[in-house]
């Protein structure tokens, strides 16, 4: 098994984890491990862009007005 140090650890946050701990009845290393483990093994249920839509989609969205396209769509050209 591993060890791993933490270092600048907040006190309040040590204090907040020494309590979450104690309401869970086991040490703080304990409940560092399961908020890791917890943390780690959650996958998002959706991808970014649709993560997006829907955030924005509760605030109402947004309507743009796109311009119609006069021109082809072109290469890039790039300098060398």
């Amino acid at each position: 098994m591993a060890t791993i140090t933490i270092r600048n650890l907040d006190d309040d946050l040590k204090a907040e984890l020494r309590l979450a701990a104690a309401r869970h009845g086991h040490s703080m290393e304990e409940e560092v491990r399961t908020i890791l483990r917890r943390a780690l093994s959650a996958e998002p249920t959706q991808g970014l862009g649709s993560r997006i839509r829907q955030r924005f989609a509760a605030e109402g969205g947004v309507e743009l007005e796109l311009p119609s396209r006069k021109q082809r769509p072109r290469v890039a050209e790039f300098e060398e």
